[in-house]
């Protein structure tokens, strides 16, 4: 299975760098050309909104795989012992529940958007694909959360005095 994934997510993570480098890049002629020329790219803020969207959203089951979402590691040193798997166990399924919810409210919000024509100010974008495409990685986000590796405890070697 790694086999399959560990591919997959040098692809995803090679497409998010590259979908940066382009929003980096957008926003450099965008700025260059509004002070040097007071021509600004027209739509350089709708192409924005949505390279940022995707950024964040095809990055988030690769960060949910690898455990990066915000923690406090302030009782590491008790919560990671065996004791504790249960405990983890639920936090997962928890991170699971609310990825879920992200998931199920986008899609919901798919029929809506294709009701009321929802588009993006200047290029008239459809929001609906940007929506199903929230919810899909949402989803698998959230299936991802409850198939992750338990958290090891880190070994740090002290520093004699």
């Amino acid at each position: 299975m790694n086999r399959v994934l560990h591919p997959l997510q040098r692809l995803v993570s090679t497409g998010l760098v590259l979908m940066l480098f382009a929003m980096v890049a957008l926003t450099f002629v965008d700025v260059l050309g509004r002070r040097l020329f007071n021509t600004p790219v027209f739509g350089a803020n709708d192409i924005t909104e949505h390279l940022m969207a995707v950024i964040i959203f095809a990055g988030l089951p690769l960060l949910t795989s690898q455990r990066g979402h915000l923690s406090i590691d302030l009782f590491d040193k008790w919560l990671l012992t065996p004791g504790w798997r249960l405990w983890h166990r639920a936090v997962d399924v928890l991170i699971a529940a609310v990825l879920a919810l992200i998931a199920f409210e986008y899609y919901q919000a798919i029929d809506e958007a294709r009701q009321i024509n929802e588009v993006s100010q200047a290029l008239l974008i459809p929001r609906y694909w940007m929506y199903g495409f929230i919810a899909f990685t949402s989803a698998l986000a959230a299936v991802t959360a409850l198939f992750v590796e338990p958290p090891q405890p880190e070994h740090h070697e002290e520093m004699p005095s």
